[in-house]
């Protein structure tokens, strides 16, 4: 391929394919490249795929507001022939337990109330109504299945939780990666399937380039870093990682499937729960399933990993320790004999909030730290992406005087310097998957 590019575009997940429609759209000649055989098929096919609006941070909650209206939208978005196979959005809702962990989710609702987000506040009463399956003793803090306190009540009772009635999930998060791809050819982006990057070309202090495993070489004078986990190798090999306070570092995660409690249609009746109080969240899953999270507790060590192709896929004793979790939410619920699930990897940043951002070398950005919260936003930070990049290499300086963008659906400007590489660890972040 002897072409050069506007922009090559390392990552077809469904964040960079966002990017590549976003940009395409805007008349850019763009190249992604993943070294996956089909978009979607890293870490963004073993997405939970919530699309959810509370957050403990006033931005996140912006963006996350803002996120929701593409995937309500999602054809109209698109605009893909009609007969397109689109991912299904399911808006069924989410309830978050009030706990002494969140605040009682005080700042979630002041933020929600703030850009008009709607909300509803529950008690005890309701929550029993909606999910007659569930207990609401009091388990706090989260143990692992080790520790001889697991699975014993600490005297007290959840009173409550706030529901947000538009989050949702979207059924197949692949697909929705192949969708934007899918509408980034549309206006003429290519793809390059199956072809890893190796090196990171430059010279004179700016981006050049990319050389494949192959020995091809590929130019642009833009290359934006969307490689899910193996971001932080992206990054080393850019000679980026000096001056970045915030840095990423791929994570193992398990997610579990299991059964509905017989007699109980949790597919169609249910809605995502986050429940601090059992470290746990869920969602409905296809087959009348509960696909169940954890949200990270101090209990739960990290699985942190140095290289995102070799780690153990296999379940561990973590997955126990979910399903155990839940099933003291849920005292009918079975535990099946044979796991299932996903084992996956996350691109966790220091602080669990994402970096959207240029680097110190001239051309070369980054949509990184993005995986466990953030697939919720690919559409916007799509377009934030394409800003940036036309922000800076129109020569503003974006780290001493930030892009400020515009939500077009909600209408608020935000301070894209809140996603920076060099600020301060954010300490109103949840530090977990929680954002």
């Amino acid at each position: 391929m002897s072409d050069t590019f506007d922009a090559i575009i390392i990552g077809t997940g469904v964040i960079g394919s966002a990017i590549a429609f976003e940009m395409a759209k805007a008349g850019r000649k763009t190249l992604s490249i993943d070294r996956n055989t089909q978009a979607g098929h890293g870490s963004t096919a073993g997405s939970c795929a919530i699309v959810r609006m509370h957050y403990s941070t006033f931005d996140g909650t912006a963006f996350a507001w803002e996120g929701y209206h593409y995937w309500r939208d999602w054809a109209d978005y698109l605009g893909l022939p009609a007969g397109a196979g689109l991912a299904k959005f399911r808006e069924v809702g989410c309830l978050v337990m009030k706990t002494d962990a969140n605040g009682h989710l005080v700042r979630h609702m002041e933020n929600s109330a703030a850009l008009s987000c709607p909300f509803e506040e529950w008690d005890a009463a309701k929550i029993m109504d909606r999910l007659p399956v569930y207990s609401l003793e009091s388990y706090a803090p989260a143990r692992r299945l080790d520790d001889p306190e697991f699975g014993k009540p600490n005297g007290g009772h959840l009173n409550g939780g706030v529901f947000w009635p538009n989050a949702g999930y979207v059924t197949d998060p692949a697909l929705s990666a192949q969708n934007l791809a899918d509408a980034a050819r549309l206006h003429g982006a290519q793809f390059r399937m199956g072809a890893e990057v190796v090196e990171i070309l430059q010279s004179g202090g700016k981006v050049k380039g990319v050389k494949l495993a192959g020995g091809e070489e590929i130019h642009a004078p833009v290359v934006i870093n969307v490689a899910g986990p193996g971001s932080s190798t992206v990054n080393a090999m850019a000679g980026v990682l000096d001056d970045m306070t915030i840095q990423t570092r791929p994570l193992r995660q398990e997610v579990v499937h299991v059964p509905a409690p017989e007699g109980f249609d949790f597919e169609h009746n249910g809605t995502i729960v986050s429940d601090s109080d059992i470290a746990c969240y869920c969602r409905p899953e296809h087959g009348n399933h509960i696909l169940i999270g954890s949200e990270d507790p101090e209990c739960d060590t990290h699985q942190w990993t140095d290289d995102d192709t070799r780690y153990d896929r296999n379940f561990s004793d973590q997955w126990t320790t979910q399903a155990m979790r839940y099933a003291q939410r849920v005292p009918s619920l079975g535990i099946p004999s044979k796991t299932r699930g996903v084992v996956d990897l996350y691109d966790a940043s220091t602080d669990w909030i994402p970096i959207y951002d240029k680097s110190a070398l001239g051309g070369f950005y980054m949509a990184c730290g993005t995986s466990g919260n953030q697939y919720k936003n690919a559409p916007i930070a799509g377009k934030m992406m394409a800003a940036l990049v036309e922000y800076c290499e129109a020569g503003n300086n974006h780290d001493s005087s930030p892009l400020k963008f515009t939500l077009p659906y909600i209408g608020r400007d935000i301070d894209v310097g809140f996603y920076s590489r060099k600020r301060p660890i954010n300490q109103e972040s949840s530090f977990s998957v929680l954002g």
